[in-house]
């Protein structure tokens, strides 16, 4: 598997702000990556923005590989020699409108890859908490607010904090290990390239965490990329608290606590198992509040149910709630939990391909009111029961 980072296209005859935007778009997606895919327009000609990023490429270290797009004929590859002068070892002729050319494209970069790496070996005992969220909601703060010390640069220039930094503390006596995506922050405006790699960001630190820390900030409503940051969470099947930041820069009695929860369970409707603190990183408001939740969900998500108790509550909800599909009753079997974190049940049933999201909906809540797993998502998977032969009469 590889994670592509887009970083967009640019415009060539925009003004020469763009360049200067490019250069810092361009630098930041490279330290994110392991390989480096330059696209060109070998009927175009190369512009003095390609060679800008040419030239950004060389200093990088990382290996690159060029892509002369709409090459669809020896007449276009005539002009590849232009791109040569770039000055790149690996120069491929495709065409992405039909396919020429990109098995050879993929097959190399395949082979140049890094192999997976590994996951890291922990660095202290103790739950693993990952703070993800947007840029400028606060993450380094409470990171820097946990540890108490400027262990992650924090500023307001132009500028990134890159690499999640894992990091053992303790806080009121237990151990933790504390995975800080830090993000990217810019002043002003955030543009889309940055927004993508803040994303790209959180998946590498989720891959590693059990409890994930969502950031909103209190002074915002929530956006489009607190949905994509928190779904991304959800789908890892990562223990999820949802912290309120900023909370200090809410004039007092302007808002309750309660109308913040039901905003955010209206915008994220998909994580309405997770418990929500309020906090400060600048003045530690709320911290312990919050810790006591994420040793809540990160205690939830490995809970273990006995499977004769799984059985007997969602053979029971199946029952209180009896369905058919294409006329055929949905007959329930048998019923275990067969991972954690997430809690993950295998209910055999005998039309496992055919239930309505509904109703699965309907079974992960049953499981919930019986058995709580605040915080974590529940999986259902919906297996075959196995068929009864009918015993011959003699």
């Amino acid at each position: 598997e590889a994670t592509v980072v887009d970083t967009g296209g640019f415009d060539p005859s925009a003004d020469q702000d763009l360049v200067q935007a490019v250069g810092r778009h361009v630098r930041a997606a490279i330290e994110e990556c392991d390989l480096v895919l330059f696209v060109v327009d070998c009927r175009a000609g190369l512009t003095p923005l390609e060679e800008e990023i040419a030239g950004i490429l060389r200093k990088s270290g990382r290996p690159v590989f060029v892509a002369a797009n709409k090459a669809e004929g020896p007449a276009q590859e005539a002009l590849l020699g232009e791109v040569y002068r770039l000055g790149f070892p690996h120069v491929f002729a495709v065409s992405a409108e039909h396919g020429r050319g990109v098995a050879e494209l993929l097959e190399a970069l395949s082979q140049a890859a890094p192999g997976a790496a590994p996951a890291p070996a922990p660095a202290g005992e103790g739950l693993r908490v990952a703070v993800v969220g947007r840029p400028n909601v606060g993450k380094s703060s409470l990171v820097n607010a946990l540890l108490g010390s400027e262990r992650v640069l924090v500023h307001e220039a132009p500028g990134t904090t890159r690499d999640a930094v894992d990091t053992p503390f303790s806080f009121r006596g237990r151990d933790y290990v504390l995975i800080d995506t830090a993000g990217i922050r810019r002043k002003g405006k955030v543009t889309a390239p940055l927004e993508k790699l803040a994303v790209v960001m959180a998946l590498k630190s989720l891959e590693r965490c059990q409890v994930a820390i969502v950031l909103l900030d209190a002074s915002e409503a929530v956006t489009a990329q607190d949905a994509h940051i928190t779904g991304y969470a959800h789908e890892a099947g990562r223990a999820i608290v949802i912290a309120v930041n900023k909370w200090d820069l809410v004039p007092h009695g302007m808002v309750r606590r309660a109308e913040v929860v039901a905003e955010i369970h209206d915008r994220l409707p998909f994580i309405e198992y997770a418990p929500v603190a309020f906090t400060s990183a600048v003045t530690r408001l709320g911290l312990e509040a919050l810790f006591d939740l994420v040793d809540q969900v990160g205690e939830e998500a490995v809970k273990r149910i006995p499977p004769g108790l799984v059985s007997k509550t969602l053979g029971a909800a199946m029952e209180r709630r009896p369905v058919s599909i294409r006329g055929v009753p949905l007959t329930f079997h048998s019923a275990a939990q067969v991972g954690v974190g997430p809690p993950t049940f295998a209910i055999r049933v005998n039309q496992p391909d055919k239930i309505h999201f509904s109703y699965e909906r309907y079974l992960v809540s049953s499981v919930r009111q019986a058995f709580g797993f605040a915080g974590s998502p529940v999986r259902l998977l919906f297996r075959r029961a196995p068929v009864r032969k009918r015993r011959k009469r003699r």
